[in-house]
């Protein structure tokens, strides 16, 4: 494995190792914290863009939905039973 395989295809590799350096350097706490935020990011984006195809969606549909996305057809299914929502 090579540099190139590790890093995005637009960072460079000065930058990559300035990245890996800092977070090197982060507590466990600093991690964890800079992990959950980027979960809630993404689960906003997510929501976001059910909102923007399911305008008539209340916030339970979208929740819905956003969980339908996260857990997968089966595994939603088996949670929720035979709840249909389009995502």
């Amino acid at each position: 494995m090579t540099d190139k395989d590790i890093i995005s295809g637009d960072t460079t590799l000065e930058a990559a190792r300035v990245q890996y350096d800092i977070l090197r350097r982060m507590d466990i706490s600093d991690r964890a914290d800079m992990t959950f935020q980027l979960c809630d990011n993404m689960r906003t984006f997510v929501e976001a863009g059910v909102r923007d195809r399911h305008p008539d969606y209340n916030d339970n549909k979208v929740h819905l939905a956003v969980m339908r996305l996260t857990l997968g057809k089966q595994l939603f299914r088996e949670t929720f039973g035979d709840v249909e929502i389009k995502t």
